[in-house]
Order: C-alpha cells, then structure tokens, then sequence
C-alpha cells in the first residue's frame, strides 16, 4: 500500500513526540497547520530535482497567436508543469524560453521533458516519501514544540536526508539526465535552514 499525504504529516507529527493525524480535515491545529503546509513544502521538493516518479514527456502543439518576437512559436506548459528537463530529442535540443506560462521557441512541435506536480504520494519513491516526511518535520517543528534548538537539528536532518535522495533517485539516468546544479546542491545544502524557518 502507497504512502498518501495524511501517513506522511502523521508520522512527521509522531516525529515530533505529538498525536498521529488522521485527517487533514480535522478540526485540530495539528491537522490544519499540516493542510496548510503540504502543498507548498510538496512543490518545492518536487521542482529541487528530477525525480524519476515524476518525470513526463509530451508533445506539445503550438498556440494560435504566435510570439511578438525573436521565437516562431510559443507553446502552452501542461497544468501540472513545474520544470523543463530538456526540449527537443537528445543530442537535438531545441533554444527555448519559459515566460508567463507559455514555452517560447522555433521548433514545432515541441517535444518537452518536464517535471510534474505528482500530488498522489502512492507512486513516489521511498526516499521521496522520506525526504517530504523530513521536510514536513521540519516545517511544523517550531509551531509544534516552540523549540528553536529542536528547530536547528531538523533543518539539518532534512537537508541530509534530501541529499541522499536525489543521489540515490538520480542514479537510474545517465549523468546528462541528473540535472543538478551547484546552485540546486546549496540549496539544500547547511546554509538554507532559513526556508524551513520561514526565511528568519
């Protein structure tokens, strides 16, 4: 059985020495503030890598009206695009430009390999589940234990756990389709404990 997201803010909950949630619905502080959370700290663990349980590739067919300038064509992103991996067939990738939710580009059709919102946890990997689970602790630590310190040691623990999971998930690719970036490697690397606290 797949994980879902109430298994994962429960046991992110329990983490932190407080009561399972049963149902993001609830009417309880812990489940709202768990509701509240979810969405934003699931997209942006999903757009900081590749992940391969939520690649997809699609060909895209052009808009009717056409770029003011410098591309042919521009394209409509899919409704649950988040990252562009590649345009165009390996080895043949196209110049393109993302801008107000269109792909500019001279090539038609437009063949996009992105990343997706999955919002069904049941088809993500393990270390993905693992690495939202941390990332959902680490978010709800301070509202739920008033603890900077406790705070301190999540943010650490969930830029390691993120860590080996993009290593581990990215080794089913060759190294051209990893996609990382020295600047993806410091984001989650010992100095961004400010997002988990809201930037402080």
């Amino acid at each position: 059985m797949g994980s879902s997201a109430v298994q994962i803010c429960s046991n992110a909950s329990l983490m932190l020495g407080g009561r399972p949630i049963n149902d993001l619905n609830d009417d309880t502080d812990r489940a709202r503030l768990a509701s509240n959370l979810f969405p934003m700290v699931r997209n942006y663990v999903l757009r900081s890598h590749p992940w391969n349980c939520c690649i997809k590739r699609v060909t895209l067919s052009p808009d009717t009206a056409a770029p003011g300038f410098d591309f042919a064509f521009q394209f409509t992103l899919p409704s649950d695009y988040m990252r562009t991996l590649s345009v165009g067939e390996i080895g043949c990738e196209a110049t393109f430009k993302i801008e107000s939710g269109k792909l500019l580009s001279d090539d038609n059709p437009c063949l996009l390999r992105y990343v997706s919102r999955n919002e069904n946890p049941a088809t993500w990997d393990d270390m993905l589940v693992m690495g939202m689970t941390m990332a959902m602790k680490a978010v709800m630590a301070y509202p739920i234990t008033q603890s900077t310190s406790l705070e301190q040691l999540v943010d650490q623990a969930v830029a390691g756990v993120l860590q080996r999971a993009r290593s581990v998930d990215g080794q089913d690719d060759t190294p051209e389709a990893l996609g990382d970036s020295p600047l993806l490697q410091s984001r989650f690397g010992t100095g961004n404990a400010g997002f988990w606290r809201g930037g402080r």
